[in-house]
């Protein structure tokens, strides 16, 4: 130790030249705190949506609104990001290799340097992961939306709606000229569908699928068209539903993503200070 410390008073450069000779990075600590913190953040996760479902409810007026539900898995997030940054950015000061005549700032700077890439090798494997799993969704949610954007089947409540019999009649009412039962029913479909995309009817069209339900059903005039605005009305009112929770959806959708940037920018810095606190801890050993 004293030939050590004689040759180093006397060769100012052998621990600098120790030092440059050492690697400055060590990627088994950070691999070792990335993972860690994507395991923390997967297993939090887990536990937030189990809270999550436990809050809500499908009936109305029971379980958290949706605001208070966003708020809280808002909160959920931010606590999920900064615990698992917190552990992944002090396993890789901790575990990292120990450099022998580095200078205390250049020490420091390595030490951020390392919670902030095991920050960075979280975040890649976390949204690796939910990449992947979002392929099933996205695949699920194009045939969800094709059948969705199919009318047909929407369409043919409605138009089972418009020729349901009349009370007290057989239901095969005065047939149109050229019409078959068949005929109308598509002639209905086709309106309804247009209606559901335009979000209108024309007037004309309420007049033939009055005419339609009249001549199908056996219903007098006033009462054929009576019910093809009950019926284009409840129409209108579920379309109106629909857009209101998309709407909602897509507000939930961008606040989240706005959650996560801040919670992930703040979760880098505590990855950054947690690995100088877990680097100092390592030198001390």
């Amino acid at each position: 130790m004293s030939d050590y410390l004689t040759t180093t008073a006397r060769n100012p450069t052998a621990l600098a030249g120790d030092a440059a000779s050492q690697s400055a990075v060590s990627w088994g600590a950070i691999f070792a705190g990335g993972v860690a913190a994507a395991a923390i953040a997967l297993l939090l996760t887990i536990l937030g949506a189990g809270l999550g479902l436990a809050v809500v409810s499908p009936w109305a007026g029971h379980g958290a609104s949706p605001l208070t539900f966003t708020v809280l898995a808002a909160i959920w997030l931010i606590i999920v990001q900064w615990v698992a940054s917190f552990f992944g950015g002090f396993l890789a000061g901790r575990l990292r290799t120990k450099w022998v005549g580095v200078h205390s700032d250049e020490v420091t700077f390595r030490d951020t340097a390392h919670g902030l890439m095991a920050w960075s090798v979280a975040m890649l494997l976390t949204f690796s992961s939910l990449a992947l799993a979002g392929l099933g969704a996205v695949n699920a949610g194009g045939k969800a939306a094709a059948a969705a954007g199919d009318m047909t089947a929407t369409s043919n409540y409605y138009v089972t709606e418009l020729f349901k019999p009349a009370m007290g009649e057989a239901g095969t009412g005065v047939s149109l000229p050229g019409a078959t039962p068949q005929q109308m029913r598509q002639d209905a479909t086709i309106i309804l569908a247009q209606s559901a995309v335009t979000g209108q009817v024309s007037d004309d069209d309420k007049s033939y699928l009055a005419t339609l339900v009249a001549g199908a059903t056996g219903l007098d005039p006033s009462a054929a068209a009576a019910r093809v605005n009950a019926v284009l009305g409840e129409e209108q009112a579920n379309l109106a539903k629909a857009k209101q929770m998309a709407n909602e959806a897509r507000k939930s959708a961008s606040a989240a993503a706005i959650y996560t940037f801040f919670a992930g920018v703040i979760g880098a810095f505590i990855a950054a200070v947690a690995g100088l606190l877990g680097g100092r801890l390592r030198d001390l050993y």
